[in-house]
């Protein structure tokens, strides 16, 4: 039963950890691959069918970077973009989205 509990422990730990991302190196490598589409923060698309990215959740961006890295999702501009970078690159950019704030909306 203990190692049951161990392995479970170093199972949430490294995803934990796995989820992680450079919010600063997620910043410098956006500003080279997505500004141009979302806008510098991710708050600004240049185009109404590209989404906001700023202030989504890490995981689910990691998440979408990798469906359009393997295929899963269809997109010849967003797979050109990610086909080159690495599993970091991708926890990078997700982090650094994550922690910027979408924008407002007036009531």
């Amino acid at each position: 039963m203990s190692r049951i509990l161990v392995a479970a422990a170093v199972l949430v730990f490294a995803g934990t950890a796995q989820a992680a991302g450079n919010a600063e190196a997620g910043k410098a490598r956006a500003a080279q691959v997505c500004a141009a589409c979302h806008g510098a923060q991710g708050n600004k698309p240049t185009a109404p069918e590209n989404p906001i990215l700023a202030g989504q959740h890490q995981d689910y961006i990691t998440h979408v970077l990798n469906h359009y890295k393997n295929g899963k999702r269809k997109n010849p501009i967003m797979q050109a973009q990610v086909k080159d970078l690495k599993q970091k690159d991708l926890m990078d950019l997700a982090a650094y989205f994550a922690s910027q704030h979408a924008l407002k909306v007036k009531h």
